[in-house]
């Protein structure tokens, strides 16, 4: 399976994880960010000893090291985006945090030197800057409808803060991603690796939320969370092999699922788009298309 096709997938799993994720999160359930971390490293760490107990891929445990530092960044970048979703609505917040593309394009071009041809170059660019004018629109709208009426999402520092750590953070991230990919860990041992942290980090939420703050978990009947952690997890594995095999083209596409995000958001949550955004929605699928055909 070639790199378009994966990265068409894990856009559309992490898109359908933007939206349960969402369904998921309770604005009154300040520990909401850290029971998603919870159900997301369990469904991963599963996965993971599928990976190596039922399919028999032989895995390094040094490989948990050797790619920690793609790992911990993905893992806080997805701690400040769940944070957010407590806050503001999905069509505001994923364009936002998938911004992220575009600083990982920037840093895989300046750092390592990856080039494309110019019509690559200029679908990359399109691409990206759909995502930041829907980021733009939809943050001007958002504050239109609170100044017109009241809203159940809280218009605060922290509401717009939260999406943009996750988008630097999860930028960063993709660039050592695809440094450690390129040359020190193939894509199935990296992928395990970063399921096995996930899986600890989701421990450590466990200890934090249930035995310190004493705060009742019943993963069971977070069917959402549940949902939106196995999209979670299929995104990430289409992920790691499409960025293996072309880093610099497969992350503005993937980073593009915020646009899927923003049609289920409008489909499922009622979130309204305005004429603009089916425009730059259409324009952004070209340029998609423009990667996959060249």
């Amino acid at each position: 399976m070639n790199w378009f096709i994966l990265s068409l997938i894990a856009m559309l799993f992490w898109s359908g994880s933007d939206l349960f994720s969402k369904i998921g999160s309770k604005p009154d359930d300040k520990y909401s960010h850290w029971k998603m971390i919870i159900v997301v490293g369990v469904v991963m760490g599963i996965h993971a000893l599928y990976m190596i107990f039922v399919k028999g891929v032989e895995f390094n445990l040094s490989s948990i090291i050797t790619y920690f530092p793609a790992s911990i960044l993905y893992i806080l970048s997805m701690i400040f985006g769940y944070a957010g979703l407590r806050y503001i609505q999905l069509s505001v917040s994923s364009p936002i945090c998938n911004s992220s593309g575009a600083v990982a394009v920037i840093l895989l071009f300046v750092f390592l030197g990856e080039r494309v041809t110019f019509l690559q170059g200029s679908a990359v660019f399109i691409v990206c800057l759909s995502v930041f004018m829907l980021s733009y629109i939809e943050k001007k709208k958002d504050d239109d409808l609170k100044q017109q009426s009241e809203t159940k999402y809280e218009k605060s520092i922290l509401a717009i803060l939260f999406p943009i750590l996750y988008c630097l953070i999860d930028g960063l991230g993709t660039f050592v991603d695809g440094l450690l990919l390129d040359k020190y860990i193939d894509a199935e041992q990296a992928n395990i690796a970063y399921e096995f942290t996930f899986l600890f980090m989701a421990l450590l939420a466990f200890i934090y939320v249930a035995i310190i703050k004493k705060e009742k978990i019943q993963i069971l009947k977070e069917k959402s969370k549940i949902v939106a952690a196995l999209s979670e997890t299929a995104g990430q594995f289409a992920y790691i092999f499409a960025i293996e095999a072309n880093a610099i083209l497969s992350a503005p596409i993937i980073s593009a699922y915020c646009i899927l995000s923003l049609v289920w958001g409008r489909i499922f949550l009622k979130e309204k788009l305005l004429g603009k955004q089916y425009i730059i929605i259409f324009i952004a699928s070209i340029g998609i298309a423009i990667l996959g055909i060249e």
